[in-house]
């Protein structure tokens, strides 16, 4: 038996997110089905971060455990042969350590979440990025962001459906940048809510347009209340970046 850490890249928008669903097609569900057809082994793949659907990875860290006597270059190979034509790659695989874990063994998880800031509708980028027509001031999305850095009751940016056992969690870091049409906001914690980084997002941008002030961004965070959510952001322009392991 050979545990094997997977890197994944994926676009969302086919997909229902990353965990199997009774109600149509996940990421999770099209690696283990090629597995199967593989290995002919019922294999189970865990990922570092669970994303909705419709939202992307550019590097999620996974791990499978497999009996079939096969090296990891190999296994790559057979499974990117297999995922086609689904918008699904394995960039990289790795034996690693029984005790190896894609989520528990993460110290951290980085998104990055990409807003296109035109008038003109989306051509090429149209499901891979949120487009926001009115002006952003992205210097005051960036300097209102700070206020959400560091231990948070997050239950206000937190999904209704969320499993987590408590909405305290520590952001390291929440960054937003103009790079030319775009505004780049960079997420980086231990972990995330159900929908946390869609719904800061959400508040920046109304911060940017100027229908929030950071002081409304601040009182929405301490009414530790989802009812006063200014915006939950689209899946489109959400990418899982990078996972962090000692």
């Amino acid at each position: 038996m050979t545990r094997f850490a997977l890197t994944i890249e994926y676009d969302g928008r086919p997909f229902m997110g990353w965990q199997h669903q009774d109600h149509g097609p996940s990421v999770q569900q099209a690696i283990e089905d090629a597995l199967h057809a593989i290995t002919g082994e019922n294999a189970l793949v865990h990922a570092a971060g669970r994303t909705d659907a419709g939202v992307h990875a550019l590097a999620m860290r996974a791990h499978t455990q497999i009996e079939k006597d096969i090296g990891a270059f190999r296994l790559m190979e057979a499974l990117n042969a297999r995922l086609r034509p689904a918008p699904v790659a394995v960039l990289a695989c790795e034996a690693v350590a029984d005790d190896w874990h894609a989520r528990f063994s993460c110290v951290a998880r980085h998104y990055v979440y990409r807003i296109v800031n035109r008038r003109a509708t989306l051509t090429f980028d149209k499901g891979l990025k949120w487009r926001v027509p009115a002006e952003l001031d992205a210097g005051a999305m960036h300097e209102a962001a700070q206020l959400l850095v560091g231990l948070h009751d997050f239950t206000t940016f937190r999904s209704a459906h969320c499993q987590s056992a408590s909405p305290v969690k520590t952001l390291d870091r929440l960054d937003v940048m103009r790079e030319g049409d775009e505004v780049v906001i960079h997420a980086s914690a231990r972990s995330f809510l159900h929908h946390q980084v869609r719904s800061m997002v959400g508040c920046l941008a109304m911060v940017g347009r100027r229908q929030w002030s950071a002081n409304d961004l601040a009182e929405a965070l301490a009414a530790k209340d989802r009812a006063r959510l200014g915006l939950n952001a689209p899946p489109d322009g959400l990418y899982f970046v990078r996972a962090d392991y000692p």
